[in-house]
């Protein structure tokens, strides 16, 4: 009973760190206490640590000889080549979605698309990232390849502070919100080509607008 107890704890905490990145709360470069989220969370340093080993393991946190760890400083080339690959799998992920999705798949993805876009009118933006989150892996998940899904998912969560992120442009958030309607409309038509295109150039587009100052390093 000890040792699943322990399990869950670091869980637990690893997933509460993350959290903390994805927000900003932990910010790029900054050192993390042991302390300070010991205290926080109510737990000992030895589920923290276990939570930091996984972390290490996502490349979200880096551990330095005799000073701790930090939140993972990306470099701007860093960036652009996680973008590349994953617009890459997004597109492949489109065309063979549209292969295998149902009827069924088609119609969540479309009660999320207008979920999200409410909240896009709301200016909730929390929510608005979660419902969009939401569209790309379950596009994802219909492609059926777990391989390629959990690629992408390692690659997404090494920048998620970044993907997910409200510092863009007001002509950025219109232009990503009608790339979900063409989305919307190439999966419904069973257009892979098509849909692959929009996946591909969907990431481009974001990261053409990106204000990635203090976030990453040159």
């Amino acid at each position: 009973m000890e040792k699943i107890q322990q399990r869950v704890l670091y869980q637990e905490a690893a997933d509460r760190i993350r959290g903390l990145i994805e927000l900003g709360t932990l910010a790029p470069g900054e050192k993390i206490s042991e302390k300070g989220l010991c205290e926080k969370f109510g737990i000992s340093r030895t589920p923290l640590r276990e939570a930091l080993k996984v972390l290490k393991s996502e490349g979200l946190i880096e551990m330095l000889p005799n000073r701790g760890a930090r939140v993972t400083q990306l470099t701007a080339k860093d960036v652009e080549h996680t973008y590349n690959i994953m617009g890459a799998l997004e597109g492949l992920s489109g065309e063979t979605a549209c292969q295998n999705i149902s009827d069924a798949e088609v119609a969540h993805i479309r009660a999320l698309h207008i979920t999200m876009v409410e909240h896009f009118h709301r200016n909730e933006l929390k929510e608005y990232f979660r419902a969009n989150q939401q569209i790309h892996e379950c596009i994802m998940l219909a492609s059926k390849n777990d391989l390629l899904l959990e690629i992408f998912s390692n690659l997404s969560q090494r920048i998620k502070q970044i993907r997910y992120s409200s510092r863009m442009t007001d002509d950025y958030w219109h232009k990503a919100v009608n790339d979900h309607e063409n989305m919307l409309e190439a999966l419904q038509d069973r257009d892979g080509k098509r849909l692959g295109n929009i996946l591909r150039n969907h990431l481009d587009h974001k990261l053409e607008a990106a204000n990635l100052t203090g976030m990453v390093t040159d």
